[in-house]
């Protein structure tokens, strides 16, 4: 370890390894602070990486018992080994947090382990014992479990997206308190393994801030899966006993309380910046009334010389735009140009049919007044889906009435988390909807439901 570096980052979540592997490149000396033993952050120990690692395994346990007869291949019978998934699952997170382990020694990063806190410029103090002395410092701290007034997790019976993770049995009932990515994603894989579910939500939708149809269409899909759904409803208090939880559950817009009782109550209504135990507040850098670090367009605070990204700071709370503002900060602070495109930021949720978003929704053009095309193409009449049963969803693109240029692509359907890429290559360039429509789309691929929707902007779909 040394005492002089150019750059100090404290978080190694996906913006900060990213940032300090970056750095590095650049002819940093860098090193990147961190309370955890093991490297990758949230994301990669107990969040986006063991999730999608569950989900694949409870989509094939599920493909198995329910799916596989139809293809002709005949199982006696189908059991399931928790144990098992959950260890493949830690293997998986091990494998990839060595992997940043690795990173960092390849391009000579310094990984401290300890607890940080910002004693002023040029100063970040670990564990409250050591200094280590900076020019610059990058906070990539991420983002906390959003706690949810009376109802208080212990991780066993009412749990957060980290001890929903770990369940030693599959609850017969499940509570996902929350309806956006996370619930939507957890409740999924213990439906899969026989949980009954239950999602209960606040607005009288799931996905909040999604294409409104799509997330409509969504909905079905999932309860056709044997997801059931409260919308419209609060949850007011829990009480534990041994066995169970009993939820409170009211209309949101008022009304009369109702008793809802699970095994086990998922809590994911959100995140919030973590920032706890910085000393911000201390140096005098700058915060919003919900905790997000105010920053410029080049990543600093109102303090000269401290930086940050990612959930820390306001935008969507993704791994893939902490990575971005990694680089891009880094880039900046080393006379590069350094840019996010915040218009082109992807999201999707890993559930089966996979949801894929990028760019505005219908509801966000309607109320921005800007004039519209739609294409929309359904996965029931691409033959790819059609050869591998998989029919359910479609693919919407969204385009300037008069200049064709492509304002949002949304799908639902099998790989589109995937899919959605070659829409967010598109949009950077600016491209139109003729662009999408005129390129070569393989024959036979999913991809063909988007340049099929794309000629759908101007009625020229030719499969439907």
């Amino acid at each position: 370890m040394s005492d002089g570096y150019d750059l100090v980052i404290i978080g190694a979540g996906p913006g900060g390894y990213v940032a300090a592997i970056r750095a590095a490149q650049l002819g940093m000396k860098v090193a990147c602070v961190d309370k955890r033993a093991s490297l990758g952050g949230t994301c990669l120990n107990v969040g986006c990486i063991p999730s999608k690692a569950m989900l694949q395994s409870s989509h094939l346990y599920a493909e198995a018992a329910h799916d596989f007869a139809s293809h002709g291949i005949k199982v006696a019978k189908v059991a399931l080994d928790l144990k098992t998934m959950q260890a493949r699952k830690e293997k998986v997170v091990e494998d990839l947090t060595k992997g940043v382990a690795f990173l960092f020694k390849k391009n000579k990063v310094d990984a401290v382990h300890g607890a940080a806190r910002i004693k002023g410029p040029g100063e970040v103090e670990i564990d409250g014992k050591d200094v280590l002395k900076t020019q610059r410092i990058l906070v990539a701290t991420g983002s906390d479990v959003m706690p949810l007034p009376g109802v208080e997790i212990d991780e066993k019976q009412i749990v957060s997206s980290t001890g929903a993770l770990d369940l030693a049995k599959v609850p017969k009932r499940m509570v996902v308190v929350g309806a956006g990515y996370i619930g939507l994603e957890m409740g999924s894989v213990w439906s899969r393994l026989g949980a009954e579910v239950t999602v209960i939500e606040f607005l009288d939708r799931i996905l909040p801030g999604m294409d409104g149809e799509i997330a409509k269409q969504f909905q079905r899909i999932l309860g056709r899966q044997g997801l059931t759904f409260k919308l419209g409803s609060k949850v007011t208090a829990a009480a534990r006993n041994k066995t169970s939880v009993k939820l409170t559950v009211e209309p949101a817009k008022g009304g009369e309380a109702e008793t809802v009782t699970a095994d086990v109550v998922l809590v994911a209504i959100g995140r919030r910046p973590y920032t706890e135990g910085l000393g911000l507040e201390a140096v005098g850098v700058k915060v919003d009334n919900r905790g997000f670090i105010m920053v410029d367009e080049r990543f600093e605070t109102n303090v000269k010389g401290i930086f940050a990204i990612g959930d820390a700071v306001p935008g969507p709370m993704l791994a893939h735009k902490a990575e971005e503002e990694g680089v891009a900060a880094v880039e900046l602070m080393a006379g590069q140009a350094g840019h996010v495109n915040y218009g082109t930021v992807p999201g999707i949720v890993y559930t089966w049919p996979e949801v894929a978003t990028v760019g505005q929704t219908e509801e966000q053009l309607k109320e921005a007044g800007v004039a519209y095309k739609v294409g929309k193409f359904p996965f029931s009449a691409n033959s790819r889906a059609r050869c591998n049963q998989e029919t359910d969803g479609l693919v919407k693109v969204l385009a300037d009435a008069k200049t064709d240029q492509v304002l949002g692509v949304h799908i639902i359907g099998p790989e589109a988390g995937d899919m959605i890429h070659e829409a967010v290559v598109l949009m950077e360039f600016r491209g139109s909807a003729e662009d999408l429509a005129r390129s070569f789309h393989g024959h036979p691929t999913f991809n063909e439901a988007v340049k099929e929707a794309a000629l759908g902007v101007d009625g020229r779909s030719i499969h439907i």
